[in-house]
């Protein structure tokens, strides 16, 4: 049985998730991530997420532990791309203040991404990395996955 790497980028995902909240909470990690620096670790955890996703999805095997990976994997690279139409609609809504209808439709829009970027996205990820970590746990060490 040939080995995958799904669950080294699981961890690896976890990892930078770690990273990430440092990035917020402690001042010694500030001080590493100071101006376009800041943005790395989200684009690594993104990035980190849809290899996660498209590779979990390759395997023929259905379990739970599919599901939850697939998950973990969405919602980690879901979470860049929606910060970016967050941001992409907002430019949109500011140029178009002149036009109300438009206007009106691109903020709900914005508004629409930016919660999923800082809602939706994380409690999935969370629950996902929680189930996939339960079940590794239960299963004596090992992904269902391979």
């Amino acid at each position: 049985m040939k080995k995958s790497l799904i669950p080294t980028i699981f961890w690896a995902l976890i990892i930078v998730f770690i990273i990430i909240l440092c990035e917020f909470f402690v001042p010694v990690v500030q001080e590493l991530f100071v101006g376009p620096l800041f943005l790395l670790p989200i684009i690594v955890f993104s990035l980190t997420g849809i290899i996660l996703f498209f590779l979990t999805l390759k395997e023929k095997k259905k379990s739970i532990s599919k599901k939850f990976l697939m998950l973990t994997g969405a919602a980690s690279g879901g979470f860049f791309v929606g910060i970016f139409l967050h941001n992409a609609f907002y430019a949109l809504a500011t140029i178009t203040l002149h036009i109300a209808v438009l206007n009106y439709l691109l903020e709900a829009i914005h508004v629409a991404f930016f919660l999923i970027a800082t809602v939706v996205c994380p409690l999935a990820f969370l629950v996902g990395a929680v189930g996939s970590i339960i079940l590794f746990i239960k299963n004596k060490n090992r992904f269902l996955i391979y």
